[in-house]
């Protein structure tokens, strides 16, 4: 039964989660693509490269953005979010006067500080923490404790590889705890967080967001889980393992590859990955192409091409394929990993719709237009439900389909 005194919005309620302290769950019933939480930023800070493209206060991108007036850096789409950003800059403005270009604190040391300065200069309550406040968050020791930081990129922490506007801290969808099988979808607009419904959502039923990449078996998956967030998943999919035999499917030959050898490829196929994530920082595309191509020809002999680790590297290639502007090979690419990118990934996942965006885009710049069209759709029709119909992302696209 409900504890009158848990914290609770309309619809919502905190409350203590069986083996995972606190927790978010259902008063009523949600539907598919159903607004559960809109929660602003606490605190917020915009990526140095995106600098006079995105404003610093909101994050919406803008031309003709007005620069602060003493800095010369940090840039507004107008006097209010100057204003409304001003106490945040203001720590920073003097800073950036004097060094300049040479100014180059972390996202992360940034965030920080405008986190305990905000602590400090807002003590009541804001509508960041309706659900669980900043100070739950402090540990005895540090006086901040473990701060979860958001990349807000218009889509989701779930794809790594899309670039991110800036770092924030979002309290309230803080609050929910992990699942492999979850039940929302977290978005953004600028600094603002949205949690959606990407299932039908019973009364009593904990909310449940995702806080990695869902393609990988359950051993990756528990692995990075563990090491970023110091626990294991013990949801129905990690249980079961149910999926893993899809995602780590092998070739079917007369003669089978034995288990051993199996375990093997496995092995090969996550050094490998780590070998690529190292040589972005130092190879040129061709190199890296090469360790794809090599990687995926390997592999090859016991996977299939839906096998997750291939699917990685095939998206790997398709990166470096759209980098040097090789149309044709991307599009190779993305064909091969949409299907099965469309079976392993729960349904709405934004990584499936942002396969599709860009696999709509190729066919359009090959003058496919009629694939084009259908694949930017498929695109649309995920991120209405895990953005909402009126996220200016959508809008974008139904422009780019218009024009076309």
């Amino acid at each position: 039964m409900r504890s009158e005194a848990a914290p609770q919005l309309d619809g919502l309620e905190r409350f203590a989660s069986a083996g995972k302290g606190r927790g978010l769950r259902a008063r009523r019933r949600f539907a598919v693509g159903e607004l559960l939480l809109s929660c602003p930023a606490y605190a917020a800070v915009l990526t140095v490269s995106e600098r006079g493209s995105h404003c610093d206060g909101c994050f919406a991108r803008k031309e003709g953005l007005a620069k602060c007036g003493r800095c010369k850096q940090a840039f507004y789409c107008n006097v209010e979010c100057q204003k409304e950003d001003w106490p945040m800059h203001k720590l920073e403005c003097a800073s950036m006067c004097t060094f300049g270009q040479n100014w180059q604190p972390s996202e992360t040391v940034r965030l920080t500080a405008r986190i305990l300065a905000k602590q400090k200069t807002h003590p009541e309550r804001t509508q960041s923490e309706k659900l669980l406040a900043v100070r739950e968050f402090e540990s005895p020791l540090t006086g901040l404790g473990h701060v979860v930081l958001v990349n807000c990129n218009g889509f989701t922490i779930e794809d790594e590889e899309l670039s991110h506007l800036g770092s924030a801290i979002f309290p309230d969808v803080a609050l929910m705890n992990h699942s492999c099988c979850p039940n929302v979808i977290v978005t953004y607009k600028g600094t603002l967080a949205e949690v959606r419904a990407v299932r039908e959502i019973e009364p009593g039923e904990e909310i449940f967001s995702s806080y990695i990449d869902l393609l990988y078996p359950t051993e990756d998956r528990n692995d990075r889980l563990r090491d970023s967030y110091f626990f294991s998943c013990d949801c129905r999919e990690c249980t079961t393992k149910e999926k893993d035999k899809e995602k780590l499917e092998i070739c079917k030959l007369n003669d089978p590859p034995s288990a051993e050898t199996v375990k093997d490829m496995i092995k090969y196929a996550r050094n490998v990955i780590e070998e690529f994530r190292r040589a972005k920082h130092y190879k040129s595309p061709s190199e890296l192409l090469e360790i794809c191509e090599l990687s995926l020809d390997k592999m090859g002999a016991v996977f299939e091409d839906s096998n997750v680790y291939m699917l990685h590297m095939m998206y790997q290639a398709m990166g470096v394929c759209l980098y040097v502007q090789d149309w044709e090979g991307a599009l190779c690419y993305g064909q091969k990993i949409i299907r099965p990118y469309s079976k392993h990934y729960p349904s709405y996942s934004l990584n499936v719709a942002s396969m599709w965006l860009k696999l709509g885009r190729l066919y359009m710049t090959l003058k496919n237009r009629t694939a084009g069209v259908k694949a930017l759709k498929r695109a649309i029709a995920i991120m209405e439900v895990a953005h909402g119909k009126d996220h200016p992302y959508i809008s974008e696209i139904k422009k780019e389909l218009e024009d076309h």
